[in-house]
């Protein structure tokens, strides 16, 4: 029950994060370096607490799309857009109280 209460706690801070990277991957071409950075930073963070709460596939998912922010130049793709979209799709359930 305690892990339950630890996800409800950061379920808004989750829906910020996954929000985030839908808003990046809404941008056509090129990212600008601070939303790249901002999406770097909440795939990565994405990625731990997902596996520390136990969606481990979610979790891998987020790394996936955490490596492509961390590459130099950054240009939205169909691969990328999936991948979030996969991530949400996986999240749902659980995004809801």
């Amino acid at each position: 029950m305690m892990l339950r209460e630890l996800w409800l706690r950061h379920l808004p801070t989750t829906r910020e994060r996954l929000s985030l990277l839908e808003k990046a991957v809404a941008v056509s071409g090129r990212l600008d370096e601070p939303l790249k950075t901002e999406a770097l930073w909440a795939a990565h963070k994405l990625a731990g607490n997902l596996g520390m709460f136990g969606h481990n596939e979610a979790g891998e998912v987020a790394c996936e799309i955490e490596a492509i922010f961390k590459q130099d130049e950054v240009v939205v793709c169909s691969h990328l857009s999936e991948l979030v979209q996969r991530l949400h799709r996986m999240l749902e359930p659980y995004l809801i109280l």
